[in-house]
């Protein structure tokens, strides 16, 4: 069950079809091409993507992920600026005229100086799957309008498309990645984001306001089409010199989850099944050492997976777990030792991780016989062990990381110092495709 990687002949870039120049380490490929390295502003906070929508209290910074366990569930956030305003959805399929509603909670936050507008979550259960939906948000003429398609149910060999984006940010560099992703022509259907958001902890005092204009930023897309959320560092927002002594406040206010669904204690760790796909969402930044509850709830989860009905196992987090960059290098180790061992034994397919921002893939290693005392410490071939996927490169506003460790290490199959963002295209239960930003093509397939 486990992956073989073949690289295609070619790469791609998003402007066209070029060539690239590489050069062969001790491990895989290393690509010389590096897209601007050069420091990327956060766009004004009057850009037009930045845009309030007009009238009073209009519904802003909408967006959706999924809502139920197995799919047929979507949960709708937003915010209204200066009053409650309803908390009622209305939903219709597209053959349908008749709106049903679903009513939901609002939620406040205060963070230093800065409070919340009113935010909104409002959860749509037992839709029928493979079908567009339309809804509504908002009030008289406020009211705004949206839609989304539910996923096939689950099934060996349903296809379908995720997008990949991670350490996004609101820069010049941001907008280009996700304008990208809207344009890529294999239309991902579900966004897999790996954590680090809006970087408004990058400003002073945390600036809240930034959160905000990141909201409206993803809108664009995040309202049409679930993304499934992982916490990085970047969402800890943990300042207690500023009196701010709560970690996550402002994400988990924000960014509601179904975490519940998978008899998860807290909606930094949970799992969905999305067509053929099982994910599991995994907190880098939570206590995860044996006996904690991340850890006693990961280790009851993966028996619980079906690879007859959903064959590609999929895990997502925030620190890479192997990273070849001189930038968080090995940050990802303690997490490693605790749980490669469980990725092995229960044949993960692929892990994706940000937190570097740069591309990275490896082969399938694994580093789970080293004792300490017998000297096995270089990683080596697993055919049962995961693919790691780095692609932490959306583009925020603290740069690309170029620095790069040599030689190449012989777990990284292929690196790429640029923006971007990434397509796993599952095809069937034996096959699928992934591809960075037009640029790097690999295909997979079960051997």
């Amino acid at each position: 069950m486990g992956l073989k990687w073949v690289s295609a002949d070619f790469v791609y870039l998003l402007v066209g079809l070029i060539l690239i120049a590489v050069e062969i380490c001790n491990g895989g490929i290393t690509s010389s091409f590096v897209r601007n390295d050069d420091l990327s502003l956060d766009m004004p906070v009057d850009s037009d993507v930045f845009r309030v929508p007009p009238g009073y209290n209009a519904p802003q910074q909408v967006h959706i992920t999924q809502g139920a366990y197995e799919g047929n569930g979507v949960i709708v956030s937003w915010i209204t600026p200066d009053e409650p305003g309803s908390n009622t959805v209305l939903y219709w399929a597209e053959d349908s005229e008749l709106k049903n509603s679903a009513d939901g909670i609002v939620v406040t936050y205060k963070y230093f100086n800065y409070t919340s507008g009113y935010i909104h979550h409002s959860s749509i259960k037992n839709l029928e799957f493979d079908t567009k939906y339309y809804y509504e948000v908002g009030i008289g003429n406020t009211t705004r309008q949206f839609w989304f398609i539910t996923p096939p149910k689950a099934g060996p060999d349903v296809p379908y498309t995720f997008g990949l984006i991670g350490d996004l940010g609101q820069t010049f560099d941001s907008n280009g990645t996700l304008t990208h992703y809207e344009l890529n022509p294999a239309k991902g259907q579900t966004l897999l984001f790996v954590g680090d958001l809006s970087y408004a902890d990058d400003y002073p005092f945390h600036d809240n306001n930034r959160w905000d204009t990141w909201g409206r930023f993803i809108e664009r897309n995040a309202a049409y089409q679930p993304w499934i959320w992982t916490a990085g560092n970047h969402e800890i927002d943990f300042d207690p010199e500023i009196g701010e002594s709560e970690p996550f406040k402002p994400y988990t206010h924000r960014f509601f989850v179904p975490y519940r669904e998978s008899e998860s204690t807290s909606p930094l760790w949970y799992s969905i099944k999305r067509a053929s796909a099982y994910i599991i969402v995994m907190s880098s930044y939570s206590a995860y050492g044996k006996y904690t509850p991340q850890y006693k709830w990961f280790i009851k989860e993966l028996p619980k997976v079906n690879r007859t009905e959903t064959p590609w196992l999929v895990v997502l987090m925030h620190s890479p777990l192997y990273n070849s960059y001189v930038h968080h290098y090995m940050e990802g180790e303690t997490m490693r030792v605790m749980y490669e061992p469980w990725f092995v034994e229960y044949k993960v397919d692929i892990i994706f991780a940000g937190h570097v921002h740069a591309y990275e893939r490896s082969e399938r290693v694994s580093n789970v016989a080293y004792n300490v005392v017998n000297g096995l410490c270089t990683p080596i071939r697993d055919h049962s062990a995961p693919v790691y996927i780095t692609i932490g490169d959306g583009g925020n506003l603290e740069g690309l990381a170029t620095e790069m460790t040599e030689p190449q290490p012989s777990y990284s199959a292929y690196r790429e110092a640029s923006f971007g963002h990434g397509i796993f295209d599952i095809k069937n239960k034996d096959a699928c495709l992934f591809q960075l930003a037009s640029q790097s093509r690999w295909i997979c397939c079960r051997s």
